[in-house]
């Protein structure tokens, strides 16, 4: 290992460009899958953003976005599980949204309990927007959307599905995937949402667990129970089903995720060719370490050190990097998820690519004859 640092520290000009390669792999791998987080993070905003414990749906359904309506009689079964506190309805669905000047655009409206002890408003509706939203046919909307949603601010109109709607608020943060949410009073969405959702139906039925902790054991009765007619689903699980529905299921998100793939691929050659290209240059040292005596193998070895040490200053060069470009990001309203997981993933995996790359530069040492070298 000494010897391994001493030639790397001895050549730094030579294997810098194998420091950054690995740096620029990880940057690109570790921004790439948060911003793939980031993005479809938006598709379980409805779940992430308010406090049930159990969501339970139509049959088979794959993402919150895609709910069918369920009979309301639904809420007594809900209800009769022990540990669980009352349940309540909960509507969304995608409308038509007609805007002031003319044209239309897809909206996803969301209908929720307002008051303080109801768990499916987002955290976002304040006290006083949830008092607004009392207002008959009156909504909310994030304040990104106004201008493709052709609207200017508080008190203007549109219509959705035809019945006319008014503005009470603004919020921020809360974007979308496909249609503007569009949020409102339970009843103003049943009256919105009536040629999509009969009556006496709704998308979801929320619950809330006297314990959190019992969430999962009261999904699996209800999945027991009820097998055929309807889905249950804690607020982890179907958070995480949602997002992995629109990363897998959705060609933006076979995309994102081709595109994350060809970065540690690109990253990948790029390393190994410019650590390839190090090591045979360093053949005719190598040729005096073998002619010396040292055996192939630990030179050998010292080449994968050298590799693994690239590999750690990429990782340690990289980190800085990616938090800069993230909050760079965010400036511009684009929310790239960093957590802990992925950084470490990120690290193994760039210096796994790293000793790789080591291992294909071992060609040049295995070719390596000292008495032609040493001529």
């Amino acid at each position: 290992m000494g010897y391994a640092l001493q030639s790397l520290w001895h050549d730094r000009s030579r294997y810098m460009p194998g420091v950054l390669a690995v740096a620029f792999s990880g940057v690109l791998i570790a921004l790439q899958v948060g911003l793939l987080m980031g993005l479809f993070a938006i598709t379980s905003i409805p779940i992430d953003h308010s406090r049930a414990h159990v969501w339970v749906g139509s049959p088979q359904v794959l993402s919150v976005d895609l709910g069918r309506p369920i009979p309301e009689t639904f809420l007594s079964r809900v209800a009769a599980i022990s540990g669980v506190e009352m349940p309540e309805f909960y509507n969304q669905a995608f409308a038509n949204w007609t805007k002031p000047s003319g044209g239309s655009d897809l909206c996803m409206v969301v209908g929720t309990r307002l008051g303080d002890d109801a768990m499916g408003y987002v955290y976002e509706l304040t006290p006083d927007l949830r008092e607004k939203l009392t207002e008959p046919f009156g909504v909310v909307i994030d304040q990104s959307e106004l201008s493709r949603l052709g609207v200017k601010g508080i008190g203007d109109t549109a219509e959705i599905n035809k019945q006319k709607v008014r503005i009470v608020g603004l919020i921020n943060g809360i974007k979308s995937m496909a249609g503007p949410y569009v949020f409102c009073s339970l009843e103003t969405s049943r009256a919105l949402l009536n040629i999509v959702i009969p009556k006496q139906h709704s998308t979801y039925i929320l619950a809330r667990c006297q314990n959190p902790a019992d969430a999962d054991r009261v999904v699996a009765e209800l999945r027991a129970l009820y097998p055929d007619d309807m889905s249950a689903f804690t607020s982890e699980s179907y958070s995480l089903g949602s997002r992995m529905h629109w990363l897998t299921k959705t060609k933006a998100g076979i995309a994102l995720g081709y595109a994350a793939l060809l970065g540690l691929l690109v990253g990948m050659v790029v390393t190994s060719q410019t650590l390839y290209a190090a090591t045979a240059a360093s053949a005719r040292e190598y040729a005096i370490l073998l002619a010396l005596g040292i055996p192939r193998g630990r030179v050998s070895m010292a080449v994968l050190t050298q590799s693994f040490w690239v590999g750690l200053l990429g990782i340690v060069f990289s980190i800085p990097t990616v938090f800069g470009l993230a909050q760079l990001a965010s400036l511009g309203g684009v929310n790239v998820r960093l957590p802990w997981e992925l950084l470490v993933a990120t690290g193994i995996i760039t210096l796994v690519m790293a000793v790789v790359s080591g291992l294909m530069a071992l060609k040049s040492v295995q070719q390596i004859e000292p008495v032609n070298l040493l001529r």
